[in-house]
């Protein structure tokens, strides 16, 4: 029975001999994850971890990417190149308009005036974008607080809504570059406002939940 369920494609299975003989406890992380050993997930935070990036610090968050760029269709095909983002280009560069227009042209007027030349003046990941993102998850929330002076942040700056993080981390805001955290992945309920936040009314009359 052994052997025939062996016989069968079994694209998880691990060949726990060769693991004994050493061959998949020597290969890279990178080799495990292209065989398929081990998951995106697993992958990106085994990165995160040689980066030095960790959970215990707000400061060095680890960064997870936007996968998706269509936040609007009701239905989508995961099998079509399209609702996917390029992950060959940073955030910064996701929109060509954009990036010609504030970070290029920058760029370039800091060559011709000897200045220190750089893209971006900010970065993908940072402290307040970290509490932006887990304002409703104590005690996120409380740091969040402190971090804002004593208050919740004015409702419209507030996080509300992926769609809009998207498009003004892809393209809108020349100021905002910012990638996504792991919760986005493996803690939905980090979306929820389960502890009955008052976070104000966005001036469209929205209230923030």
């Amino acid at each position: 029975m052994y052997d025939k369920i062996l016989s069968f494609d079994l694209p998880n299975h691990m060949d726990y001999e060769r693991e004994v003989a050493g061959t998949f406890i020597r290969m890279s992380i990178t080799e495990k994850w292209q065989k398929g050993y081990i998951s995106n997930l697993e992958y990106l935070m085994h990165l995160n971890t040689l980066a030095g990036r960790s959970f215990n610090d707000l400061t060095q968050y680890p960064v997870f990417p936007f996968v998706l760029s269509d936040f609007e269709s009701e239905e989508i095909d995961l099998s079509d190149p399209a609702f996917y983002r390029d992950l060959n280009l940073p955030m910064g560069a996701i929109s060509k308009e954009r990036f010609e227009r504030h970070y290029q042209m920058k760029y370039d007027m800091q060559l011709e005036t000897g200045e220190e030349p750089f893209m971006y003046g900010t970065h993908y990941s940072n402290l307040g974008s970290v509490l932006h993102f887990l304002i409703r998850l104590a005690p996120f929330s409380y740091y969040f607080i402190e971090f804002q002076g004593g208050s919740f942040d004015v409702p419209d700056r507030s996080f509300h809504s992926i769609l809009q993080t998207w498009r003004l981390a892809s393209s809108l805001s020349s100021a905002d570059v910012k990638e996504l955290i792991p919760s986005f992945y493996i803690l939905p309920e980090f979306l929820e406002n389960l502890n009955s936040y008052d976070m104000g009314v966005m001036q469209r009359g929205t209230e923030i939940s």
